[in-house]
């Protein structure tokens, strides 16, 4: 297949088959397609841009480079994707966005590629659901499965555990780490870590139980229930400090995976905890 960009005076020669691009797209000459890429209307794909098998890229959607987005991944209209992260120490060095498989990224989103004071690397994992308005910063780290509701905003070097859900309008303060499978309600201000299964509401966020809707959901037994729930209540309703709070829930972590998950987490944070 072969495309013409007079904005790039270049021929775009495709060896895969079944990639559709709209006649107003402008493709970078060095931009990779995988098999059965769908361009839209006027949508701008920059240099060093890889995009993989059965991707869908949305009317007026920018990705500039380098980026790599995993195959079956939808980027809707509007979105702007892999461009220079909002960093004032940012000196055009080189840097990437890396977006992993079956990703739905919707209208007007916007992430960043990462900077040199971290690892460089912006990093989306699988199967994640990220609706309109949202951004990820520079240098973030968003796991698999992840849910992040309408105008979610996370802030350079945030990390997101695997199955988190971020409510409306959740705002989260750099350097903050999320928990898998905890939840945000609406309009939530996090400035400091969230712990796994832990929900949170407020500004500034305060934890409000487990997510045991979430635990229900995922096939969780009654006994891992249980023994989260007693975990949560060391962390909160104990009294105790968190370092005190770790020795207690040991013996319960040697017995359940899920409140090693919990202590580790604990034990990594940086930023103190929402209590």
């Amino acid at each position: 297949m072969e495309k013409w960009s007079p904005a790039l005076n270049s021929c775009v020669r495709y060896a895969t088959p079944n990639i559709v691009i709209d006649t107003t797209a402008i493709i970078h000459p060095s931009a990779k397609l995988g098999e059965n890429v769908s361009i839209g209307p006027y949508a701008v794909i920059g240099a060093d841009v890889e995009i993989g098998d059965r991707c869908k890229i949305g009317p007026h959607a920018v990705i500039n480079g380098p980026t790599r987005i995993g195959a079956d991944t939808q980027i809707f209209q509007f979105s702007s994707i892999g461009d220079a992260p909002q960093d004032k120490k940012y000196k055009g060095e080189p840097t990437a966005l890396e977006i992993g498989e079956r990703n739905v990224i919707r209208e007007f989103c916007t992430f960043n590629r990462g900077t040199t004071q971290d690892q460089g690397v912006t990093r989306i994992g699988d199967d994640n659901w990220i609706m309109a308005y949202c951004h990820v910063a520079h240098d973030c780290v968003v796991g698999n499965k992840t849910i992040f509701a309408n105008n979610a905003q996370i802030a350079g070097h945030v990390h997101v555990g695997d199955h988190a859900i971020l409510g409306a309008f959740t705002v989260v303060h750099q350097f903050v780490a999320i928990g898998a499978y905890s939840f945000t309600g609406m309009g939530t201000i996090l400035t400091k870590d969230l712990p796994p299964y832990v929900m949170a509401n407020g500004n500034l966020a305060k934890p409000y139980g487990l997510n045991s809707e979430g635990m229900k959901r995922l096939g969780y037994s009654a006994e891992t229930q249980r023994a989260l729930k007693h975990a949560y209540k060391i962390i909160y309703r104990s009294g105790l400090t968190v370092s005190q709070a770790l020795i207690e829930l040991e013996s319960i972590a040697v017995l359940e995976p899920e409140v090693r998950r919990m202590s580790d987490f604990l034990e990594k944070a940086t930023r103190g905890i929402i209590r």
